[in-house]
């Protein structure tokens, strides 16, 4: 079972391969008790996709396609603050979850991204994770964590973190990822790094990585 973080398809993938079992992956918040959706050995399993709401919990996508629950799982409130919690939930209980999702015609959820982490370049939008998931493909790379830098005319650049397990450059890894997706997506700024900054549950935690002055 895999939680906390999304896991990269392709780390899934070479796990499964290396220890040959399936790797069930879930969803959830603090807020929600902290499970709301969850794939089911019983179900096709979906590598991306966080599986279904379980029993007695409901799933939405809000009109700009943030994930809302709600269920006997979600938190009554914040502690002593009523604004934070109002912002949060709705008059009919569902809980604003911050993360933008979208689902598939089996009513299986998928994570595009946090709401916050997302990146507009010159007005484009650019989910990190998509990114994140193409350089995770090239095989030197070990983690890779994408976010938007400050740019005088564009707003913000895409500029990506990677860590290497095996010799690559920059602009190798530049071309993999314009290849792959639309052009005003792949990373300008690209640097490598010896490991990422992560929390106590081994998550990446991209408020905390630092944008070298000269990228390579």
């Amino acid at each position: 079972m895999s939680g906390g973080a999304a896991m990269p398809v392709e780390v899934m993938r070479a796990f499964e391969a290396q220890f040959g079992c399936a790797v069930l992956e879930g969803y959830g918040l603090s807020e929600t008790s902290p499970l709301a959706a969850f794939n089911r050995r019983d179900r096709a399993r979906k590598p991306g996709s966080i599986g279904i709401p379980v029993d007695g919990v409901e799933l939405r996508l809000a009109e700009d396609g943030e994930i809302e629950i709600r269920g006997h799982n979600v938190m009554k409130g914040y502690w002593n603050r009523p604004d934070a919690t109002a912002a949060a939930i709705d008059a009919d209980g569902w809980f604003r979850t911050g993360d933008v999702g979208r689902t598939d015609e089996d009513g299986d959820f998928y994570i595009v991204d946090r709401k916050k982490d997302l990146v507009i370049r010159g007005g484009f939008n650019v989910y990190p994770r998509e990114i994140e998931e193409v350089l995770y493909e090239h095989p030197a790379v070990r983690e890779a964590a994408v976010i938007g830098i400050p740019h005088p005319s564009l707003g913000e650049e895409v500029g990506a973190a990677v860590v290497l397990k095996a010799e690559a450059t920059a602009d190798e890894l530049r071309d993999y990822v314009k290849a792959r997706v639309a052009a005003y997506k792949y990373p300008r700024l690209l640097w490598f790094v010896d490991e990422l900054p992560k929390g106590p549950t081994g998550k990446i935690l991209k408020r905390e990585i630092e944008v070298p002055a000269v990228h390579a």
